[in-house]
């Protein structure tokens, strides 16, 4: 952590310190902070990842849920595992254009959907948004499944006898018993899945077309092009210290809210 990850970091927030000259100077976070475009910029990356988040959580979850409880034959599910991780073995750049083709307005999408009669003319599906969103909720997916997965297989099915002897229905056993139990897992996913999407560059630069900036995008131009490293070392600072008071804050109420919790439940019993 000491050498791959600290050391990194603190030789970032050095360079974000000087001015394009070589002085000390806290001018890059006064021009980040000051101008409204790489505030939106930054919005635009968190809201993308919180999207991405939960869409990833609604399809992934009941994923994890059938292929741990619904499938009893050992070779199908180890089948559904392959094909769920299959995409991971396929470079980020593959997957990005291959949504192109899917997304464009004579794309497999917009077809199927005029074919169903759903729409009457293409949608915009394509270098926006929403791209951006379709093709990082397809790669982030699989970490969602596995993580909620690995939890799930280790809940104990007596608990779930338990409820259903003592009158719990299904809807009940799931509310009460199966879904607190997995709640480590969602949060673990949910983690993963933010902070990929927070520094992801691939899929967004080619998906959005160059409509929607990102601040993956924003730190490889000031990098690559305009060669300005310490606006460039600013930017992926305000965003990795962005996402981790995210994160933090996050912890900091689940730690209240399961306090309380616990709490309540000790009054009752």
């Amino acid at each position: 952590m000491l050498a791959f990850f600290a050391a990194p970091f603190a030789a970032v927030v050095v360079t974000s310190l000087h001015d394009q000259e070589g002085g000390w100077s806290v001018a890059n976070y006064v021009r980040l902070i000051s101008d409204p475009y790489y505030r939106g910029a930054l919005w635009t990356t968190l809201s993308i990842a919180l999207q991405v988040t939960v869409i990833t959580l609604i399809l992934g979850y009941p994923l994890a849920y059938f292929i741990t409880f619904r499938v009893r034959n050992k070779w199908l599910k180890r089948l559904i595992y392959i094909v769920v991780v299959t995409p991971l073995f396929t470079s980020n750049v593959v997957r990005a254009f291959s949504w192109i083709i899917l997304l464009g307005r004579n794309g497999f999408v917009n077809d199927m959907l005029q074919w169903l009669h759903l729409t009457d003319e293409p949608l915009p599906l394509l270098f926006n948004k929403v791209s951006i969103i379709i093709g990082l909720s397809y790669i982030m997916l699989p970490f969602m499944v596995l993580s909620v997965a690995a939890i799930l297989q280790n809940t104990d099915i007596r608990l779930k006898d338990a409820a259903r002897d003592l009158g719990a229905g299904p809807w009940s056993t799931f509310a009460f018993v199966t879904l607190p139990l997995s709640l480590p897992g969602v949060v673990s996913g949910a983690l993963m899945v933010f902070t990929l999407c927070v520094s992801a560059y691939v899929t967004p630069s080619i998906l959005s077309g160059g409509r929607e900036v990102v601040m993956s995008i924003l730190v490889f131009q000031q990098y690559a092009t305009v060669l300005n490293y310490g606006f460039g070392a600013a930017l992926a600072v305000a965003l990795l210290i962005t996402a981790f008071a995210l994160l933090g804050a996050y912890q900091i109420v689940r730690i209240i809210f399961g306090s309380s919790r616990r709490r309540r439940a000790f009054d009752a019993a």
